[in-house]
């Protein structure tokens, strides 16, 4: 839907248009939003530590203390710090939750004094539970993420994904047919078959090829971001991680490394409330993600992550904040993961059905985006059957083609690492053949040797 609006009417002026202030004037307006303006029923409940004695400690840290202390001040690396005589800990947690920024609300309708299930997910799903390749994972429920980033974003901008970013790589021009290429690893496939399915890279469109161990991609951004800070390019690193990322040691590297290197790096977190099985009640006790750029030193904002035009809003404000001060910006996007963790996964062994339910249906952000679009007059009930009846043509005839399309040779395991192969890998590769050739009913026939 998004595709046939930006064909029709360019997406990127609808956001910007005349409902929406323009993005580039954009501050985010946390103090607007309070606990009131959010869904009663809501996945990230606060933290089990609250004191609000606690909470007034820390709204005064900053303040100067008494006479007694005669305004003296430590001039230490990286700013002045005051003194105090009382001892005072910051507490671990305060009694307000940092606000969620959002520009629609739950029916679609544009906030007053706001700034403004895939089709391909379902058939490559069923696609895989009919064997017809390994893997495959969704990202029905966080579809605004992938696309009101990707409207956000310049095409001279990096992307270093997770795994449920196709939206992105969608967006920037990447095919349907690419993308069957890519999950049933035949030889037209750009990675030459070699890398598990979901995992798309597109040297063409800067989207770095996907890797499997969590939040590796993280500390990589940074580097990234460093180099075209270098090469004083108009561009960005953008990094995606889940919330189970957070948990990894990489992701604390790359925070502290991108703010003292002043790298231009977003770094966007879809915190869905799941890592696999575990719950974020389980992972940290910390006010979710956004508070945890603080504690590096990174600017941040939490943005409401079933809200299409405020992810579009939010990402586009980071971006220019990322190139123009030099600076890294943590986006933490609060959603949720409807479909199961993977094929390999079932998720009804650790969530309800009615969670799973709630989240499907009252809050879809297809729904949600296609409410605001269909009141704006840019959208139909009949195109909207129209395209998903296309799309599905198109995808099914993708797999078809893919499906029957020849295997990379088994030579390409052992190519494009050194521009002249050493003597223990050309005797590798000539053992797999030997042994193909001496056990022939061990190995897939339609690869060829």
């Amino acid at each position: 839907m998004a595709q046939c609006l930006r064909q029709r009417v360019g997406l990127l002026r609808i956001l910007s248009g005349q409902s929406c202030s323009s993005p580039s004037t954009i501050i985010f307006p946390l103090q607007q939003y309070n606990s009131s303006s959010l869904p009663s029923k809501t996945l990230f409940s606060p933290g089990r530590s609250e004191s609000t004695v606690a909470s007034n400690q820390l709204d005064s840290l900053s303040s100067s203390d008494s006479d007694d202390d005669h305004h003296q001040v430590l001039d230490f690396p990286g700013g002045k710090v005051g003194y105090t005589s009382e001892m005072r800990f910051i507490p671990e947690s305060s009694e307000k939750r940092v606000p969620c920024f959002r520009v629609l609300d739950d029916n679609g309708e544009l906030i007053k004094g706001s700034d403004f299930q895939q089709v391909m997910d379902s058939v490559l799903y069923e696609a895989q539970r009919q064997g017809r390749f390994s893997f495959y994972l969704t990202t029905i429920g966080e579809e605004a993420i992938n696309i009101g980033s990707a409207a956000a974003l310049s095409a001279d901008d990096f992307i270093l994904p997770q795994y449920r970013e196709p939206g992105v790589l969608l967006w920037r021009g990447y095919t349907l047919q690419q993308f069957a290429n890519q999950v049933f690893a035949n030889k037209a496939d750009d990675g030459k078959g070699r890398q598990m399915p979901i995992h798309y890279g597109s040297k063409k469109l800067n989207y770095i090829t996907i890797s499997s161990p969590i939040a590796t991609q993280l500390p990589q951004a940074v580097g990234v971001a460093y180099s075209l800070k270098m090469e004083k390019k108009d561009a960005c690193a953008v990094a995606y991680t889940g919330d189970g990322g957070t948990s990894e040691g990489d992701f604390h590297a790359a925070l502290n490394f991108a703010a003292v290197m002043e790298a231009p790096v977003v770094f966007i977190c879809r915190n869905n409330g799941w890592a696999i099985s575990t719950n974020i009640s389980e992972q940290f006790r910390s006010d979710g993600i956004v508070v945890k750029g603080r504690a590096y030193g990174i600017r941040s904002i939490r943005v409401d992550g079933n809200d299409a035009l405020a992810v579009y809003t939010a990402v586009q404000a980071a971006r220019e904040m990322a190139i123009s001060e030099k600076r890294p910006v943590l986006v933490e996007a609060l959603t949720y993961r409807v479909g199961h963790h993977s094929t390999s996964d079932d998720s009804t062994k650790y969530r309800t059905l009615d969670e799973i339910e709630y989240w499907k249906t009252e809050r879809s952000p297809i729904n949600r985006f296609r409410n605001w679009v269909e009141r704006q007059g840019w959208w139909s009930e009949q195109e909207e059957t129209e395209l998903r009846s296309s799309i599905k043509k198109q995808l099914l005839q993708a797999i078809q083609v893919a499906e029957k399309t020849e295997k990379p040779a088994i030579t390409e395991l052992f190519s494009d690492v050194y521009d002249v192969p050493p003597s223990n890998l050309a005797e590798q590769e000539k053992q797999l053949k030997e042994i193909i050739q001496t056990y022939p009913q061990d190995y897939p026939t339609d690869v060829p040797v």
